[in-house]
């Protein structure tokens, strides 16, 4: 029977492997400056104005871009619950300290740069984005009660940070402003180097507790939400997004959950034990489920749109 690892054993086995990724990620990483990708002009031309309130005539955002650039934004505004939950299932030693601070860094740009486009442009209510900030950053995010422990949540933030680059450069192209796709898309470039350093820590957590780890993968999966729940009209915005293609099912599926377990080599493994196997069934039962629901929530929001259609033409 294989031994159970501690959290402190795993963490002390996999340190060499985080210290090379880590050099790795240092190597590969770009330095870019938020206020370069902020329109400023647009700024000085409403301060001109004499600083009237907001008024929605001054955005050149769609509906479903606005919701989408503040649910994302709200998301990176979580960062410093993000912070804690990383920093007590690493450790603030050696390499893992090295790259929780790091990690955090590079995400409070994404942050500062959302929020100075859409202030300076005026593409969204600023105080109601003010006041949506404070409730959801005051509500915080933390795992589960009964979650815990290095391989849970490096396999959490491994899809995580999958499905936030997706849903940045979808939010990119919705925005129909080139200064937005570019903003996002060099966003998205920094979620993807952040996954793959996760998805290398997961993988090695794999060859070294596999049925640990993939019992951990298929707890995360079967329980996954994106980081943003709980923010004010989550699950509103989150449908609309859906509806409009920025992050639906499909692409959980075949952009996220998929390709990360097909790098994993997850359904042609030998190296699990029973405990493993079965985590294994779970997982493709899980998402032989998944392709189902694919289809039934694509029937689904077909169906809508052509209603939705349907009332327009009617109004013509």
């Amino acid at each position: 029977m294989t031994k159970e690892l501690t959290q402190l054993e795993i963490l002390t086995e996999l340190e060499p492997v985080a210290e090379q990724n880590l050099d790795r990620h240092l190597s590969m990483a770009k330095e870019w400056h938020p206020h370069d990708y902020v329109p400023w002009d647009q700024g000085r031309n409403f301060a001109a104005l004499g600083g009237q309130d907001w008024d929605p005539s001054q955005s050149r955002l769609s509906e479903v871009a606005k919701i989408a650039m503040i649910t994302n934004l709200l998301t990176e505004d979580n960062l410093p619950s993000y912070h804690r939950e990383i920093a007590e299932n690493f450790s603030q030693d050696g390499a893992w300290g090295t790259w929780v601070g790091r990690w955090t860094a590079e995400e409070n740009r994404h942050g500062i740069a959302i929020r100075d486009y859409l202030v300076v442009t005026r593409g969204v209510d600023p105080v109601a984005l003010e006041q949506a900030r404070m409730i959801h950053m005051t509500q915080g995010a933390q795992s589960p009660a009964d979650w815990g422990g290095f391989l849970q949540n490096v396999a959490y933030v491994t899809f995580q940070e999958l499905a936030t680059r997706v849903a940045h450069r979808n939010t990119g192209k919705v925005c129909d402003d080139p200064v937005a796709d570019r903003l996002l898309q060099r966003i998205a470039l920094d979620e993807n180097l952040h996954m793959i350093f996760y998805r290398t820590m997961c993988g090695a957590g794999l060859d070294l507790a596999p049925d640990q780890a993939i019992e951990a993968i298929v707890r995360v999966l079967t329980n996954f939400i994106m980081p943003g729940a709980g923010m004010p009209d989550f699950r509103r915005n989150g449908v609309i997004m859906a509806k409009h293609g920025i992050y639906d099912l499909r692409q959980h599926h075949e952009e996220v959950v998929m390709p990360v377990l097909k790098q994993w080599d997850i359904f042609e493994r030998n190296d699990f034990g029973p405990r493993g196997e079965q985590a294994r069934e779970r997982l493709a039962a899980y998402v032989d489920k998944q392709e189902k629901d694919v289809l039934k929530f694509e029937e689904q929001r077909d169906r809508l749109l052509a209603r939705e259609a349907q009332r327009a033409m009617a109004t013509v």
